[in-house]
């Protein structure tokens, strides 16, 4: 899908990640497009599957979370056990997000709780699967933000056209 968006589908992108609220008369004003153009774009880019949703970002400590962790999860043996971890996961919202990885851990998950009693409930319940690392989350010193324009030679725009090129 990379190869079919251009420097203004990339701007768009880029603002809606940072404000993802703002009305498409602003959001046409900073992209430099005509509000109907824009929100055409922007349709565009749900329907493909690009836009995914919106969220709100929430302040944990203020929601009474103040305990951010990571979970390392490594399955003993074969990982053929993994219905029962997805059910945890669905009734556990402390439970942010959870990554299947490759190398020594088979699962990375970040976890907010409410204290350090709740985080080691949740990291018991996760240890019936295998064993767990926990790395507590000291500050975000990068908050998650998104997608940007790849750096890469290969989407580097072109000066004619103003589409990346290949």
């Amino acid at each position: 899908m990379t190869e079919s968006l251009d420097a203004t589908d990339w701007a768009i992108l880029a603002e809606v990640q940072r404000e993802g609220r703002i009305a498409f008369t602003e959001l046409a004003r900073r992209v430099n497009l005509s509000a109907s153009a824009t929100k055409e774009r922007v349709r565009r880019l749900e329907a493909d599957g690009v836009i995914t949703g919106y969220r709100a970002e929430v302040d944990l400590e203020r929601t009474g979370y103040g305990v951010l962790s990571v979970v390392r999860l490594k399955y003993p043996g074969p990982g053929t056990r993994h219905e029962p971890l997805r059910r945890l996961l669905e009734e556990r919202p402390e439970i942010l997000e959870c990554l299947r990885t490759t190398g020594d851990d088979c699962y990375v998950l970040k976890v907010a709780t409410t204290s350090m009693g709740h985080l080691e409930e949740i990291v018991d319940e996760l240890a019936q699967f295998g064993s767990t690392t926990t790395n507590l989350v000291l500050s975000r010193t990068l908050p998650f933000r998104g997608p940007r324009v790849p750096r890469t030679g290969r989407f580097e725009e072109s000066p004619q056209h103003g589409r990346p090129r290949q």
